[in-house]
C-alpha cells in the first residue's frame, strides 16, 4: 500500500474523471487545461496507483498562493489523504521564489474543508458574503453620483491608507481576497480600475470588471456604512449600466460584505446572499516558525526516548 504525490498535466484529465467525487457539475472539469498551466498548479495524491485526492493553487502578483480545487474520491474518505495533499502543496508553494503568503477560501458550512485548513496550520482572517444583484436601485438616495478620481497619486493614497497600511483584506478578484500589500496595487491595475470620491472627500469606491462564468462589476468599498452614504449606490448603478452595455450574457453587481454589513441591509434588499466564505491563510514567516517549533518538539521527544 503506497502513497505518492505528483504534479498533474493536461493528460491527467481522465484521472479526475475516474474519481467518485459526488459532484454532479464540477467547474474544474471545464477549465482543467487552464488549471495546470501558467500561474496555476494541480497535484494528485495516488494510493495504489489510483488518484484519490486532487488540489492545487493559483499564484497572484508573484506573492500570494491561493489553495483550492480540492477534490476527493469518496471511496477513500477518512484516510487523511486530503490533509496530506494540502500540506504538501502548501510546502511546494512556499518553495517558490517570492511567495510570502498561502491561503484558502472556503464556504462557512463546509466543515470538513475548514477542519483540514486548520490541521495544516492556516488561520481564519474574515468571513465575507458574496452579495450579488442585477439591480441595486432600491438602495439609492436620489443624490448625485460621486466624482471620478483619475489622478494616480490619489488612487495610491487611497489604497495605501485604507488597505496596505492597516493590512486590511482586499478583494482583489471575486472569490479571491488577500491581506493587502503593495504587490496587489500595481500601477497598471490602478489605472484600469475606476475610483470615485464623495463630496466630503472622506469616502471612496473602487469598481472593476471581473468574470467568473458570468460578468461582474466588482464594487469595493472599505467602510461598513453601505446604506448611509448618499450617492454611493447611484455611482455603482451608473457604472453597472455602462459595464452591462459592453458585455454579453448575464452581468451582475458583486460586493463583498462582512456579516455585520449584510445584517445592516434593509429586509427587502436586492442581493443574493449565499453562505459566507471564510478566508484562511498564513504568512511565510509564521509558517517557518511553526515548522521550527514542530521540529524542535520532535527532536526533544526523540532525545527523551534515547534517554529512556
Amino acid at each position: 500500500m503506497t502513497e505518492t504525490i505528483r504534479i498533474l498535466d493536461k493528460y491527467d484529465y481522465p484521472l479526475l474523471e475516474a474519481m467518485h467525487t459526488g459532484l454532479e457539475e464540477d467547474y474544474v472539469k471545464r477549465v482543467f487545461d487552464r488549471l495546470v498551466t501558467g500561474d496555476n498548479r494541480l497535484y494528485g495524491l495516488f494510493y495504489n496507483g489510483r488518484m484519490v485526492s486532487m488540489a492545487g493553487f493559483s499564484i497572484y502578483k508573484e506573492r500570494y498562493a491561493m489553495l483550492g480545487r480540492l477534490r476527493s474520491d469518496r471511496r477513500y474518505n477518512g484516510n487523511g489523504f486530503s490533509t496530506a495533499l494540502l500540506e504538501y502543496i502548501m510546502h511546494e508553494a512556499f518553495q517558490l521564489n517570492g511567495i510570502e503568503w498561502v491561503g484558502a477560501n472556503t464556504e462557512e458550512h463546509n466543515l470538513p474543508a475548514r477542519r483540514i485548513l486548520k490541521k495544516i496550520g492556516l488561520t481564519p482572517y474574515t468571513a465575507l458574503h458574496t452579495a450579488v444583484t442585477k439591480d441595486a436601485s432600491m438602495l439609492q438616495s436620489g443624490a448625485r453620483p460621486w466624482k471620478r478620481v483619475t489622478e494616480l497619486s490619489r488612487k495610491k493614497e487611497f489604497v495605501h491608507k485604507h488597505y496596505v497600511q492597516p493590512g486590511a483584506i482586499f478583494p482583489y478578484e471575486c472569490y479571491y481576497p488577500f491581506p493587502a500589500s503593495e504587490a496587489l496595487f500595481q500601477e497598471q491595475d490602478l489605472k484600469e480600475w475606476s475610483f470615485y470620491e464623495n463630496e466630503a472627500k472622506n469616502r471612496f469606491l473602487i469598481t472593476k470588471p471581473d468574470q467568473k462564468k458570468h460578468h461582474y462589476l466588482h464594487a469595493i468599498y472599505p467602510w461598513s456604512d453601505i446604506t448611509e452614504q448618499n450617492g454611493l449606490w447611484e455611482t455603482v448603478e451608473d457604472d453597472y449600466r455602462e459595464f452591462s452595455r459592453q458585455t454579453d450574457g448575464d452581468t451582475y453587481i458583486w460586493m463583498d460584505l462582512t456579516k455585520e454589513e449584510a445584517d445592516s441591509l434593509p429586509s427587502n434588499h436586492p442581493f443574493d446572499l449565499p453562505s459566507p466564505w471564510i478566508l484562511y491563510g498564513t504568512a511565510k514567516a509564521a509558517w517557518l516558525e511553526a515548522r521550527r517549533v514542530m521540529h524542535n518538539r520532535i527532536a526533544f521527544v526523540d532525545s527523551q526516548d534515547d534517554f529512556i
